[in-house]
């Protein structure tokens, strides 16, 4: 293939690209946010079948436009012999009437976020999750960004749930390249990665390097994330997610 053609193609796959996502924005802007479902989506364990501790962490599409670019996420977890779950998350308009955006409250872990069909990301049961919840719990409490919201670059609702798997990185948490505001490390440079492990570099969230056994190589240019995780095979990509095998 001559350089013209491949330049041609280049033109024709950024147009094609541009014109899903504007496609898909205008699709995820349709319908009234009041209305979206927040039922279970049945991926939690029933507290009344399930005496013993669990820990997860869910990633969903956000909702309307901004839902074609990334996620909102969040981690749940239930002690032993809880009768409910408490889910940790960051809800940003808590600020129009809140001084925080940290949010501990019980919900269904498993909930559609505004009609998105949550990913189960992490799932902990019994002992090994009993042995974190303290820790969890601890690291929502000390979120430094608690009265400070932005959805580009961060800090946001992933930032706040990356925070929390890097103070416990057993949780082995691979949060999807649409986790925008993940790697946000405010005015540090130089930090692990969102799993805990690993190194990351990173420029305010909007330019930056990660290399970790769980989320593999990724490079992030304002933020958006693109790489590729070799154990198990699988490419990161901006906008889709990960495509390939499995996470860990």
């Amino acid at each position: 293939m001559n350089s013209p053609r491949k330049f041609r193609f280049a033109r024709l796959a950024l147009a094609a690209m541009f014109i899903a996502v504007a496609v898909s924005a205008a699709v995820r802007s349709g319908g009234d946010w009041q209305s979206a479902s927040h039922e279970s989506a049945g991926l939690a364990p029933p507290v009344s079948r399930t005496p013993g501790a669990v820990v997860q962490v869910y990633a969903a599409r956000a909702w309307g436009w901004r839902g074609v670019f990334g996620v909102h996420t969040w981690v749940a977890v239930k002690p032993e012999n809880a009768t409910a779950y408490t889910v940790h998350e960051v809800i940003g308009w808590r600020l129009g009437w809140s001084d925080s955006v940290v949010v501990a409250r019980e919900r269904a872990p498993d909930a559609r976020w505004f009609g998105s069909t949550p990913e189960l990301l992490v799932d902990l049961r019994g002992g090994r999750a009993t042995a974190l919840i303290g820790r969890i719990e601890a690291a929502a409490k000390s979120y430094p960004y608690a009265g400070e919201y932005r959805a580009w670059p961060g800090p946001n609702s992933n930032t706040f749930t990356a925070w929390i798997t890097r103070a416990v990185p057993e949780l082995e948490a691979d949060l999807p390249p649409t986790a925008i505001g993940k790697d946000y490390l405010g005015a540090s440079l130089v930090g692990s990665a969102p799993s805990g492990g690993g190194l990351q570099l990173s420029l305010f969230g909007v330019l930056g390097l990660t290399a970790s056994t769980v989320e593999g190589l990724e490079f992030n240019l304002l933020g958006l994330s693109i790489g590729v995780d070799p154990f198990p095979p699988a490419l990161r990509l901006p906008l889709i997610g990960r495509v390939g095998a499995a996470s860990h």
